[in-house]
């Protein structure tokens, strides 16, 4: 029998929710985030109770279609008794809703409406924005128990349209919450509440396949490996992950093939690529190309960077999303293996190069747990990494994570992803030394350089790491649970 999940974290999001609850007046929140995140479960968990109506769009569904799931939940909610025509036009549709919450007023607790993935409720010129704004300041805005809530996945036109509203929306959201994936903490305590009881190891490796997504790891059976569930859940055909990719920006996006382009593009590019190169890989235009960047980086499939040191000062993009870069790495590529997979896969030198690179991720992605490792939590600090191509004269050197902190100090950072303790040995000594001669000499600092190393297990101390690094940060740091 499955564990039926409870509300897992998302402490600020909770105390936020309540704040508009306890509020005195008409309230209006986005909640906005990736897809699977977890947005429905936030808002139907924590505000049950409260909900009077909800609505969920449609994909690609028509006009009509939305109007009639619309008006038949205000007849089920409302309780009318007497016949109405279905509406033709979404201010009919609202003025329904008006009507029905004029008969909740007298109710002093938030009275929840909940319209979720909204961004499909707004199909082309069907007058929806128009009609929620008249809706809003019209009605909506003057019932002092009512708490609008607008959920979508498609994070830019939630920004667009309701928070950066240039209409009759300008200035009426109250509220915004973005719905993060979780951390490595968050990731243990959903995991304990379904009974999954694995080593952080394991949880790493789960999490490098999967990422923080709670739709994703809800998935996961008791009773099972690491490999054993990302076998199921990514190399057996009936695995959710199996195909999510498919959908993954089609249901987001309009004209998803752009943003696959650049996915695409970024894929292969761990250490990230300039927006010039990903022009001419994928052909885009520039205005094509900057809207759908923008749409990737709001829903956090893709990051941008600006390098500690670049004299044109162009800004590095790359693919940060766990689930999208494990799929194009070794889903889609090995479909026809089937069940089994992964066990033959996780022994290979592909394996071995790729784990490097997704833990780097999961660091960058855990730089609050890193700096409370080291004890500078509250030092400033920006995050960069930093590679050096080389010349004939200087070698060429790659840095993992670059910590820039206010207090005259910077952390070079190395990353190193291993099943046992690691050993350094005299050439791997040399590297680091190398590296820091390298950074000092072509970054000109003058600040403190400290060789920081973050690995999985404890180090085995010896002369080279007595010589060479100045901190080092185990696994378990990073599934501490984030005070800063």
């Amino acid at each position: 029998m499955q564990t039926k999940i409870t509300l897992i974290g998302r402490e600020e999001e909770t105390k936020k929710l309540d704040n508009l609850l306890a509020s005195p007046q008409a309230e209006l929140v986005t909640i906005y985030g990736r897809r699977r995140v977890g947005k429905t479960f936030l808002v139907k968990q924590y505000l049950k109770k409260h909900i009077v109506f909800h609505i969920t769009g449609t994909q690609n569904g028509a006009k009509h279609q939305q109007l009639k799931n619309f008006f038949d939940e205000y007849i089920t909610r409302s309780k009318i008794k007497k016949e109405l025509p279905y509406p033709t036009n979404w201010y009919d549709a609202f003025n329904n809703l008006a009507n029905y919450l004029a008969t909740l007023q007298h109710l002093k607790t938030k009275q929840v409406v909940f319209i979720d993935e909204i961004p499909w409720l707004d199909t082309q010129k069907s007058g929806f924005i128009g009609a929620l704004e008249f809706f809003w300041n019209q009605h909506g805005a003057n019932f002092n128990n009512v708490l609008l809530v607008a959920c979508g996945s498609a994070s830019s036109w939630i920004k667009k349209k309701l928070i950066n509203a240039r209409g009759g929306l300008h200035n009426r959201v109250t509220q915004r919450i973005k719905l993060e994936p979780f951390n490595l903490y968050e990731t243990t305590q959903f995991l304990k509440a379904k009974g999954v009881k694995l080593t952080q190891y394991q949880i790493v490796e789960v999490y490098m396949a999967m990422g923080g997504i709670p739709f994703y790891l809800n998935q996961i059976e008791p009773g099972k490996s690491s490999a054993a569930i990302i076998d199921d859940c990514c190399f057996s055909k009936k695995g959710l992950l199996y195909n999510e990719y498919e959908q993954l920006y089609h249901a987001i996006f309009k004209n998803a093939e752009q943003h696959v382009a650049i996915i695409t593009a970024l894929a292969n590019q761990p250490h990230g690529i300039t927006r010039k190169t990903i022009a001419l890989k994928t052909k885009l235009s520039e205005g094509t190309l900057s809207r759908t960047l923008d749409e990737l980086l709001d829903c956090d499939f893709i990051a941008i960077q600006t390098p500690y040191i670049n004299k044109k000062k162009e800004a590095i993009y790359k693919l940060t999303d766990l689930y999208t870069l494990f799929y194009l790495k070794f889903i889609k590529p090995n479909k026809q293996m089937g069940k089994g997979t992964w066990k033959l896969l996780s022994q290979t030198n592909s394996y071995t190069a790729w784990s490097g690179y997704a833990f780097e991720n999961i660091c960058m992605l855990h730089t609050p747990q890193i700096r409370v490792a080291l004890g500078i939590q509250s030092v400033y600090a920006n995050i960069y990494s930093w590679t050096y191509s080389g010349t004939p004269e200087i070698a060429g050197v790659q840095i993992d994570i670059l910590l820039d902190r206010a207090d005259n100090t910077i952390n070079l950072c190395e990353v190193k992803f291993t099943k046992d303790n690691f050993i350094i040995s005299k050439s791997y000594a040399e590297k680091l030394k190398l590296k820091k001669s390298v950074f000092r000499q072509i970054s000109e600092t003058k600040k403190n350089l400290f060789t920081t190393l973050i690995c999985v297990y404890p180090i085995l101390k010896n002369k080279y790491y007595n010589d060479e690094v100045e901190n080092e940060i185990t696994i378990d740091r990073l599934f501490e649970q984030n005070i800063m």
